[in-house]
């Protein structure tokens, strides 16, 4: 360093004060300087601004781990500890000075108020408390008090749920800033984080984002004390205490003002308080800050820089040479020193140690930081290999350098590993940056800077994503501005405000991204809500114009429009008319809401109308008067169906006019049921069952089968009559649609009910079951059925024969509705099965021609040699356990003698002398009687002729 005679201004005073940019100012007034600030984070930050106005050529910025020095170089920035010796500059600069008192660094910053000087002018900027020291030890110097621009106040104690924007929180330990950051996030949108060990790429782009505007809030350790200028309007200090390397302590007054003196920029005022849970200041401590009166340092920290480099010894006794100034104290020992007393006694570096230029390289290598900030033994075992390469080999292998680079140069992991990474590069930045160390000294600078950016901006990548709600603190920044926020739907129907996802909408229900929380999510839904309300309206819009091929309803009971649901059926006055309730937020707006229900009871009105066109033209028919008129009601009261069980008496009070006019409306009249075929279609099911359950006020409505089964399995719990709602009727274990029942029963009123029959292919065929489980259908519908066997009897058919079964087998014949109504006039009313009806899909229909080899399948014949045959009988209205009574011998009850009620009339077969079927006729009612041919009706001839032709 220079020891001029030049002049000595010491610029002190509070933070805020303009002296760092007065000092620039003096810098540049002259042809050369150097200026020295406490953090690599400031120096760079100087540098910028100087190279801004006079250009990189002549300005040169040297810290411990970075190195631009130009060929022309006139200004010098560089951190205290990286200040160079031996040159002689105009003007020179020490900025910070009271870190002289700092246990750690001082006795640098001493060294540079002792032995620093610039040729025309030296400046000390700092606090005021300096004053005593510099005058002491510096009678020459002048001094310049400097005013706060602003004005400081402190409020107190605030929540950070109630932190005022462009706020500043302090932390003192890096879990304590990540959890204020985490919090923030979650309230405010997110914040910018600064800390000491950051690098300054990583930290500039944190600052950066604070800066614009994309986060409201700075989260930082004590290092925004140090001379970084940011736009902070309140400093919050969520702790008073700190770990300063050796012990947990109470942060000083002065050291709490240089913190809180960030808050307010030249003319803007500021002000500091406490947050979280740090207790509130004392009042002589606010009134210390805020009138910026503090206690002059008594003591400045001091190690000796005349060292003796003859031996390692001599070394460590010429650092530990006490101070003879009574304003000077030695400074405790500092890592550098500790791990020279540590490698001193290792035998190796002893023996290499063994003249002047090799401890003084020994020394050197003692004085790289341990930037890891892992265990003293391991920072010195590395420390111990750099030096017997640099000893032994002149540099540092370029191998060895590589592997070390190679094994940091990574930038997957979370913040904490990225974080360790960094300053690992920072060990091997150092080592670069150290003239005659490397082999080449620039590839080397340049490899290590590369890795140290690509990390840097994988940390501040991190950072964002963990502490940073982009969406969130857009939204904030836009509301508060007060702009019209632009909103886009895409054809997925994601939200997105602003180019944030904020959620999708669905209909006219709008869904918010779930991973919003808190204050956040109220945010997020407001701002959506404002920039949705047109988007609400078109929407309207286009449903109300849209066709109804666009729109559905659901077994439940949902509306749909595409595939979102936008309302949902409930029951209305009039079973048939069920009323839509829309599901419309209810910040869309009434307007909205009444559009799109007015749209969706249009949709199921017409769909009413259109799959129950029959009903409603029963319902409108004016020629249906007296019981036929009432029967149609009842028909629309249930929707089509009436299990003719239910309405025997009405039914057998219609004429066969009553009858033929409700025909003509598709009334079908069969033994089972009477029920309109028109309706049994799969669409009117699913609307049936839907208006049914409406009804009925079920919780859960039942689905309707799978179109095109014969039969499915009945299954229990589920509503009475949802069966037949559905179209089929219950028998056991299985429920058969109706219309197909109905064909059936045609077939079974050929047959001998009283005497017995055995099922025949088409019976087995129009069912799709298997024997077993015609027999099990058959008990379920009244019938008895014993099983029997009998040989086998092979049949040999001709193709002729063959294809005429299989063709007869595949188009049955239906009876025709009038000659099923003659004949359900005697027909019994069926036994009501004991296990409720149920609704489950089945396999397709089994072949009439497969039905006989599954049931043996299912119940093997003693010998092979035997057939499986079932004989089926009516059996009344008996239950079941009273056809399994019989079947086991038992005598049903009842009256003895008594005929059973409700057997099938038609042809049966009395038995003969030798118990063999004979041939009987039977009637299904008595005959009618003939009416007489009018002799002077016209056509009285020819119906006379006609009739005795047939005869």
């Amino acid at each position: 360093m220079s020891q001029s005679q030049g002049r000595i201004v010491a610029v002190l005073g509070p933070t805020n004060t303009g002296k760092t940019h007065y000092a620039i100012e003096r810098m540049l007034a002259h042809r050369s300087g150097i200026i020295g600030l406490p953090l690599r984070l400031l120096a760079r930050e100087v540098y910028d601004r100087i190279v801004a106005i006079r250009g990189p050529s002549f300005v040169a910025l040297v810290t411990g781990e970075e190195r631009i020095v130009p060929d022309r170089t006139q200004y010098w920035v560089c951190t205290v500890e990286a200040m160079p010796e031996g040159i002689g500059v105009d003007f020179l600069a020490v900025d910070e000075i009271q870190l002289c008192a700092d246990p750690e660094r001082g006795h640098v910053f001493t060294d540079r108020l002792l032995r620093a000087r610039g040729l025309h002018e030296t400046l000390f900027m700092g606090s005021d408390t300096m004053r005593s020291a510099i005058a002491a030890l510096e009678p020459k110097a002048h001094f310049n008090r400097r005013e706060r621009f602003s004005e400081l106040t402190y409020t107190g104690s605030k929540k950070i749920s109630r932190m005022p924007p462009r706020a500043a929180i302090v932390g003192f330990s890096v879990d304590n800033v990540y959890a204020i950051a985490e919090l923030l996030k979650r309230q405010k949108g997110g914040a910018a984080v600064v800390m000491g060990a950051l690098s300054p790429r990583t930290r500039n782009a944190q600052v950066e984002m604070y800066q614009n505007g994309e986060v409201d809030y700075l989260v930082a350790t004590d290092a925004i004390g140090m001379g970084l200028n940011l736009d902070i309007t309140h400093v919050a200090f969520s702790g008073l205490r700190k770990f300063d390397g050796r012990r947990m302590r109470q942060l000083q007054p002065n050291e709490l003002a240089q913190i809180a003196g960030r808050a307010g920029r030249y003319m803007t005022s500021g002000t500091f308080g406490v947050t979280g849970e740090a207790p509130p200041l004392q009042d002589d401590v606010v009134k210390a800050i805020t009138a910026h009166n503090f206690t002059p340092l008594k003591k400045l920290q001091w190690r000796n820089t005349s060292l003796q480099f003859g031996s390692i010894s001599h070394l460590v006794a010429s650092l530990e040479v006490a101070a003879e100034d009574e304003w000077l104290v030695r400074a405790r020992e500092a890592d550098d020193l500790m791990t020279l007393k540590t490698l001193a006694e290792v035998a190796e570096v002893s023996a290499r140690a063994s003249d002047g230029e090799s401890v003084r390289l020994l020394w050197d290598v003692c004085r790289i930081p341990d930037f890891r900030g892992i265990s003293h033994q391991e920072h010195a075992q590395l420390l111990e290999r750099i030096f017997g390469y640099l000893h032994e080999l002149g540099r540092v292998p370029d191998d060895w350098l590589a592997r070390q680079i190679n094994r940091i140069d990574r930038t997957d992991g979370d913040i904490d590993t990225l974080s360790k990474r960094l300053a690992y590069i920072r060990t091997w930045t150092y080592v670069a940056q150290r003239n005659g160390w490397c082999s080449d000294e620039s590839h080397w600078r340049d490899a290590t800077r590369a890795v140290e950016d690509r990390l840097s901006d994988a940390l501040h990548t991190a950072l964002t994503q963990r502490f940073v709600d982009r969406r969130t603190s857009v939204l904030l920044r836009r509301l508060k501005q007060k702009e019209g926020l632009v909103a886009k739907v895409n054809d997925k129907g994601e939200v997105t405000v602003e180019d944030q996802f904020v959620g999708r909408i669905e209909g006219f229900r709008f869904h918010q991204d779930a991973t919003a929380t808190g204050d956040e999510a109220k945010t997020v839904r407001s701002a959506a809500i404002q920039a949705l309300q047109p988007e609400f309206h078109l929407r309207a819009d286009r449903f109300y114009n849209a066709p109804d091929t666009e729109m559905d309803f659901t077994e439940q009971g949902g509306l749909m429009w595409g595939e979102h649901a936008i309302g949902k059926l409930v029951a209305g006055d009039d079973a048939m008319k069920p009323r839509a309730q829309a599901f419309v937020d209810d910040e869309a707006g009434p307007d909205v809401a009444e559009k799109v229900q007015r749209r969706l009871q249009h949709f199921i009105d017409r769909k009413v109308a259109a799959l129950f066109e029959p009903l409603m033209n029963i319902q409108r028919d004016e020629t249906l008067t007296g019981l036929a008129r009432g029967f149609g009601f009842r028909m629309v009261e249930n929707f089509g169906v009436v299990d003719r069980r239910d309405a025997a008496d009405d039914v057998k009070a219609l004429d066969q006019d009553a009858r033929s006019v409700l025909r003509k409306h598709g009334v079908r009249f069969g033994q089972f049921t009477v029920f309109m075929p028109l309706l049994l279609k799969p669409a009117q099911t699913r609307l049936r069952l839907v208006l049914w359950s409406l009804a009925n006020n079920l919780d859960e409505f039942p689905e309707s089968p799978p179109p095109g089964l014969v039969t499915i399995p009945t299954a229990k719990g589920t509503p009475a009559n949802h069966a037949l709602m559905a179209g089929y009727k219950q028998a056991g274990e299985r429920s058969i649609r109706i219309d197909m029942l109905e064909r059936l029963a045609d077939m079974l009123r050929k047959e001998d009910s009283r005497g017995g029959f055995e099922a025949n292919p088409d019976m087995l065929s129009i069912t799709g079951m298997t024997l077993e489980q015609f027999a099990k259908l058959m008990e379920g519908l009244g019938y008895s059925a014993v099983r029997g066997t009998r040989e086998k009897v092979k049949v040999v058919v001709t193709p002729s024969e063959e294809a005429s079964v299989e063709t007869s087998a595949e188009s049955p014949v239906e009876t025709p509705a009038a000659e099923a109504e003659d004949t359900s006039e005697a027909a019994p009313e069926t036994a009501s099965p004991e296990e409720p009806a149920a609704v489950e899909p089945v396999g397709e229909q089994a072949p009439a021609d497969t039905a006989e080899p599954a049931a043996e399948t299912l119940e093997k014949p003693a010998e092979d040699t035997l057939d499986v045959f079932y004989t089926f009988a009516w059996s009344g209205n008996r239950g079941r356990q009273q056809q399994q009574q019989e079947r086991q011998g038992g005598r049903p009850q009842g009256k003895p003698g008594g005929k059973s009620g409700g057997k099938p009339k038609g042809k049966g077969k009395p038995r003969g002398k030798d118990g063999a079927n004979a041939a009987r006729n039977f009637e299904a009612r008595p005959p009618r009687k003939e009416k007489a041919i009018d002799p002077d009706n016209p056509f009285a001839q020819a119906l006379m002729g006609l009739t005795g032709k047939k005869n």
